[in-house]
């Protein structure tokens, strides 16, 4: 395998939670009272997921593509923000190999959506839901996710020359 022909890529989201907000996690609506704040629809997971993407190849960040000083990004679906980066990651010649998302946040519990997000964001990118791993964890109290004021998300991909 030649240099380059795979790359690794990191990425990291954290949003507060603002009460009356849709909570909207990998494409997919929790029930719940509150959901994270943002300018888009603060998919924080699929924030994170992007920018593992584009910083696997360099290509900047999410803020970068998608402004939040920018209204054509005002309330924006991030499955569609997605597909839009994965075009991108595309046209470079490269393919995901596979991508490993946590969500970080004391409630609600995710476990009964976990599938059903994974699947969603296989069809966003046209993958096998195998391709896709999405888990939740708590800081047992600790931090702001603890607190219950907030989220995060990181994710790690794999993408491979096509």
């Amino acid at each position: 395998m030649l240099s380059g022909d795979i790359r690794i890529g990191y990425g990291f989201d954290a949003h507060r939670f603002k009460d009356g907000r849709r909570c909207v996690l990998c494409g997919v609506e929790i029930p719940c009272e509150f959901g994270p704040d943002g300018h888009s629809d603060a998919d924080v997971p699929l924030h994170a997921l992007m920018d593992a993407m584009l910083g696997a190849l360099a290509l900047g960040d999410i803020g970068g593509h998608f402004p939040d000083t920018d209204e054509e990004w005002s309330g924006a679906d991030s499955l569609k923000l997605l597909e839009t980066v994965y075009a991108m990651v595309n046209l470079q010649g490269y393919v995901l190999g596979n991508a490993d998302i946590t969500i970080v946040l004391e409630s609600p519990r995710l476990s009964p959506y976990i599938e059903q997000m994974r699947n969603r964001v296989a069809d966003a990118l046209g993958v096998d839901a195998s391709q896709i791993s999405v888990k939740a964890t708590t800081e047992e109290k600790m931090g702001y996710t603890g607190a219950g004021t907030g989220i995060s998300a990181t994710a790690a991909v794999l993408m491979v020359r096509s």
